[in-house]
């Protein structure tokens, strides 16, 4: 995929921005399939049949430059929606319809967008350029508007190059009018990883990953155009430099300040500024992670000057967990307490009990906990990467616990999706899948050329290759990912059950060396994105288009 600077180009010289310009464009070859636009009369009447409660909620969103508070006398450089990260959450009930205007006021020429995560909404709603929409232009704006009937935790951000790196992200929660879960209170927790403003910025960041392992001097232990052994072919493990120390009590998880993990050197013997060495773990096969962040925050905080949920004793408290972040998966408990999962992806689950629980990049987690009596860490362990984020749960007298705090919970029972049901409320039937997708995850960071089935996603030729699918269809799709990477699979428009009963989500972690298979039915006409989560992955060229055939 290509840069943001050269996509910002490209969609600036599209025209103005709007809907279904770009429907019919697909490789110029005799076998190119016919595909429904995302604009077309299937997308309309599809939207007509969603159950609407008549209600429309206005806002407006502007991006713009911003200096953010992150706490602790530390501000950040970045681009945020009305200056703060994350945005201010948006908050309806399910079939009231989102008109939001979008005002594009970021410098130069950048193009922007929205897409609304995890939302089966209309496909030419759906944000991405140049798929569904033209970006929208500097000094221009677009409104959104779409029914949101299915209730849940969500959250927005752009489409555009490596722009989920920023601060343009905000929670979307869809509420359920019969919400059928009893409990006092809610607190939205976002997640993020952070670099922008501080270390560099994440246009900066991907240059630099591009470059893969290959450009790497090695410190003379090898051929520097070839990753050595114990890097594996796309992993970059030297020897637990900097890496998790998996029963380490004691561990040093600070993030109050930069991270003084070891970095890599580049073949002039420059430091790397951004490429992690050594971020391992078990729990994600391996490598954990390309990214060196210096904070990790929790809504927007650094653990030096935590975010702060004050309550009361014996209340229940739904915790809605949104992982924002771009290279980073967290292992996150409450200290003292025990978490009972209700939802994933905005879907509910058969309840269970977890310490901890494991959220890759684009997830999101539903759980209660009843509040006990003092002060309490919320860790978000960027896992693999010895750092943390934390904030706080107070409820009465005490004092707050150190940043580098590591509950006893994130060593105690962790909860990963594969270990979910669905409910039975929203199980899909049983039914023989009409259509399967072998999805081969390919690429390494030898020559950071991620990508899907071993072809880079072109934006020049965005409806080129596609999956194709017909409306009606039960589809499966298997995710092989043939790398030594994890990696976030992510698919617009639809939730897809994991297996038979595994519970419904549109993001789900894929290990390394490991298949992982989906079932979803065609029930939202249009044209879609299937990707890495991981915005430097994606942006690499690790998406594909699943496409109804017209």
């Amino acid at each position: 995929m290509n840069s943001i600077n050269r996509r910002s180009v490209l969609l600036a010289g599209l025209g103005a921005a709007g809907t279904g310009l770009l429907a019919a464009c697909s490789s110029d070859t005799s076998n190119s399939p016919a595909l429904l636009s995302p604009s077309g009369s299937q997308v309309a009447r599809t939207e007509k049949k969603r159950t609407s409660t008549g209600r429309v909620h206005r806002l407006n969103l502007t991006a713009a430059p911003a200096t953010l508070d992150l706490g602790g006398g530390i501000t950040a450089k970045s681009w945020a929606f009305s200056g703060r990260a994350p945005g201010k959450e948006i908050r309806i009930s399910a079939g009231d319809t989102l008109a939001a205007e979008l005002s594009n006021q970021l410098p130069g020429q950048t193009t922007t967008s929205l897409h609304w995560h995890g939302i089966a909404l209309r496909s030419d709603m759906d944000g991405v350029p140049p798929l569904t929409q033209t970006g929208v232009r500097a000094g221009s704006a677009f409104t959104y508007r779409f029914i949101a009937d299915a209730p849940g935790t969500y959250f927005f951000h752009p489409h555009v190059g490596v722009q989920l790196d920023r601060g343009l992200y905000a929670p979307l929660i869809v509420e359920d009018p019969r919400e059928p879960l009893g409990y006092d209170d809610e607190w939205v927790v976002v997640l993020d990883d952070w670099l922008d403003g501080v270390t560099g910025t994440p246009d900066e960041a991907f240059a630099e990953l591009r470059q893969g392992m290959g450009a790497m001097d090695m410190g003379g232990s090898g051929d520097a155009s070839t990753p050595s052994a114990s890097a594996g072919s796309s992993g970059h493990d030297m020897g637990h430099m900097g890496g998790m120390d998996m029963g380490g009590a004691g561990m040093d998880a600070t993030t109050s300040s930069p991270s003084a993990s070891a970095s890599a050197s580049a073949e002039d013997g420059m430091p790397m500024r951004f490429m992690l060495m050594g971020a391992t773990s078990e729990l994600l096969g391996g490598d954990a992670g390309d990214v060196e962040y210096p904070y990790h925050l929790i809504n927007g905080r650094v653990p030096a000057a935590p975010a702060v949920y004050t309550g009361k004793p014996g209340r229940r408290v739904r915790l809605r967990i949104i992982n924002a972040g771009a290279d980073t998966a967290y292992r996150v408990a409450l200290g003292g307490h025990q978490l009972t999962v209700t939802h994933t992806d905005g879907f509910p689950v058969e309840h269970q009990q977890a310490d901890s629980l494991l959220i890759g990049m684009g997830e999101r987690y539903d759980v209660l906990v009843t509040l006990g009596d003092g002060v309490f860490p919320l860790v978000a362990l960027a896992e693999g990467k010895n750092a943390s984020g934390m904030a706080l749960v107070r409820t009465g007298s005490g004092s707050a616990p150190k940043p580098t705090v590591r509950p006893a919970e994130l060593d105690g029972v962790i909860v990963t999706a594969a270990q979910l049901h669905a409910a039975d409320d929203v199980r899909l039937d049983e039914k023989k899948a009409g259509r399967v997708h072998r999805i081969e995850l390919t690429g390494s960071m030898a020559k950071y050329d991620w990508s899907i089935d071993g072809r880079r996603y072109d934006m020049a030729d965005p409806t080129a290759n596609p999956l194709l699918v017909e409306e009606g269809e039960r589809v499966r799709l298997d995710f092989v990912n043939t790398s030594d990477m994890w990696h976030p699979m992510h698919l617009h428009g639809h939730t897809y059950q994991l297996g038979s009963t595994g519970p419904r989500k549109d993001t789900t972690i894929v290990l390394p060396r490991k298949t992982v298979s989906v079932v979803f039915d065609a029930d939202n006409p249009g044209q879609w994105m299937l990707h890495c989560h991981n915005a430097y992955h994606g942006e690499a060229g690790m998406m594909a288009v699943v496409a109804y055939g017209a």
